[in-house]
């Protein structure tokens, strides 16, 4: 309960994640749960970015490489890596991620647009900026690029008839 005189600050809870050297966040309402890495299973001719599927409790889901969608290294499977389920326009599908790192309570106020430069010459991957002051940076994904990555990936999937 905030004290008498104090407006009450609206707080983001987000769910921290480790991508090769660097930490990326989603927020907690996209995101289902955190699964331990698993085998994937192929998915024949499927779109370029989805690595495979995992049956999680009866449901097939499919799994996104987190390092590869965002331009850098494949995750590679450790005891740390972990599977984020998220949720988004009523799509289901895992994030393959290096390690869940916490969960993170935030001002609203600390939250910040990403860099002019980077928007305007077309980057919209990360939707907001964590600003910290004992820490670097939090880029906060956009679901909707993730989605729109997998979309376009299917468009340039090299044709796996050809020899």
């Amino acid at each position: 309960m905030p004290s008498v005189g104090a407006a009450p600050e609206n707080q983001v809870t987000l769910s921290v994640f480790r991508v090769g050297d660097s930490h990326f966040a989603l927020e907690v309402a996209n995101v289902r749960e955190v699964v331990r890495w698993r085998e994937l299973t192929p998915l024949p001719k499927s779109p370029r970015l989805i690595e495979g599927v995992i049956d999680l409790r009866g449901a097939v889901v499919p799994v996104v490489d987190l390092g590869r969608t965002l331009g850098g290294e494949p995750i590679a499977e450790s005891t740390a890596a972990r599977i984020a389920i998220v949720e988004v326009d009523g799509l289901v599908m895992g994030l393959r991620v290096d390690a869940a790192v916490e969960v993170l309570s935030v001002a609203g106020s600390a939250l910040g647009d990403p860099p002019a430069l980077a928007t305007q010459a077309g980057y919209d991957a990360t939707r907001a900026v964590v600003r910290r002051a004992d820490a670097a940076p939090i880029m906060v994904l956009s679901l909707d690029h993730v989605l729109e990555s997998v979309y376009r990936s299917a468009m340039t999937s090299p044709q796996e008839d050809a020899a």
